[in-house]
């Protein structure tokens, strides 16, 4: 834990992660809240549950493009635009009775202007720490951002319920709002500018590393979005105890990223915390009781943050600097498919099968998950002794292929 006191008393440190998390928190509101207010208007979940995946194939398809813009045009200005336009497209929605085609295409536009902030902090980061800290402090980011998936939907839900749902869709607008000019006005993304890429856009994912992470982050979420429908299941929509287990989850990899995240980096390390994931997977099918249910999730969370902070950690010490951002870009993307395409075969599982079937999908995905990265281990990087830094732009680098 010294490791992380010691990354906060850096200067610019704990601002920068506060302000970040401050600004990714709406979209930790935004699908619950969207699905609640478009139901409550159409009084269809299949109308609701369109606009939603629209809005995430919009931010799967912007990821990638607006994390490289920001090495072309700067951080600043992209994300501005981004964020004003999401700021709209929220208002739009909120306050404007439209048809539903007009909530399909809004909702496309606003998955489109998500702020790319997740690839700008991890661009900046090596800049702002020594290279010792920064293996931890990809280990803070992954385990602190939990705070977002743990608190935005309760606070959704709560102000939802109890208030309305056009005033959930408003908190989620002052949060970016503040957020958002938070982390613009940092003075790092003053100072730190990214190159401008000199390589064709989606050359970085012939970057094995690149690749690899990517593709173990698509089945990571999707096995969380998977867990996340089967406990619904299991529970009801109108039983708190869905949202306690699955806090419970995300408390699990908080502490686990807390308590192992900030180890050296090993090519084995990737595939060792999948299986972490993968064994209370495993445990979760045998049981579906709440305390069953919550002891195995809690062991399979302990993994998350901490295969998230190897990602991460990977990707920056295997690309320059110039194309990191892009590289995040695509994991993102890889994650928010990893996360539809979860939630749908979950759903057919459980569909067929009750809530057992969703928790199968979620331990085959984290399964495929542990052989993936063990098979692939001699292109991750072994970061025993180094740090995580990306390769100076100056530096010549071959890029293989897989």
């Amino acid at each position: 834990m010294s490791a992380y006191g010691s990354l906060l008393r850096t200067p610019g440190v704990g601002r920068v992660i506060a302000a970040q998390l401050t600004a990714r928190f709406p979209f930790g509101m935004l699908s619950l809240a969207y699905l609640l207010h478009v139901e409550h208007i159409f009084h269809s979940y299949g109308a609701a549950g369109t606009v939603l995946a629209v809005s995430s194939i919009g931010q799967a398809i912007s990821g990638p493009l607006t994390s490289r813009w920001m090495g072309q045009w700067g951080m600043r200005p992209v994300l501005i635009l981004t964020s004003v336009v999401a700021f709209v497209t929220m208002g739009v929605i909120a306050f404007v009775l439209m048809p539903l085609w007009l909530y399909i295409v809004i909702g496309f536009v606003g998955g489109l202007a998500v702020p790319p902030v997740q690839p700008a902090v991890r661009t900046i980061y090596p800049k702002m720490v020594t290279s010792g800290q920064l293996t931890p402090l990809f280990s803070l980011d992954a385990s602190a951002q939990e705070l977002i998936w743990v608190a935005g939907p309760v606070i959704t839900t709560f102000v939802a319920t109890q208030i309305g749902t056009v005033q959930a869709i408003v908190l989620a607008m002052v949060f970016l709002l503040i957020g958002g000019v938070w982390f613009i006005a940092s003075p790092e993304l003053g100072r730190v500018r990214i190159p401008r890429s000199k390589r064709r856009f989606g050359v970085v994912l012939r970057r094995p590393a690149v690749l690899v992470t990517t593709f173990t982050g698509f089945l990571l979420i999707g096995a969380c979005a998977a867990v996340e429908a089967a406990v619904t299941s299991v529970f009801g929509e109108g039983s708190p105890n869905a949202g306690i287990v699955l806090a419970v989850f995300a408390i699990g990899s908080l502490a686990g990223g807390l308590t192992f995240g900030h180890r050296p980096i090993t090519p084995n390390a990737l595939w060792l915390r999948m299986g972490v994931v993968f064994v209370g997977l495993v445990l979760a099918t045998g049981n579906t009781g709440f305390f069953w249910l919550s002891f195995a999730l809690v062991i399979a969370g302990v993994g998350i943050a901490p295969a998230l902070a190897v990602m991460f950690g990977s990707v920056s010490a295997t690309v320059k600097f110039s194309d990191t951002a892009e590289a995040y870009g695509w994991m993102g993307t890889g994650q928010l498919m990893g996360a539809a395409l979860g939630s749908a075969f979950a759903g057919f599982l459980i569909d067929a099968n009750g809530p057992t079937g969703g928790l199968l999908v979620a331990a085959a995905a984290a399964l495929i998950g542990v052989v993936v990265p063990f098979g692939a281990r001699r292109w991750l990087p072994d970061l025993r002794g180094r740090d995580a830094s990306p390769i100076p732009d100056t530096e010549p680098v071959n890029i293989p292929t897989t």
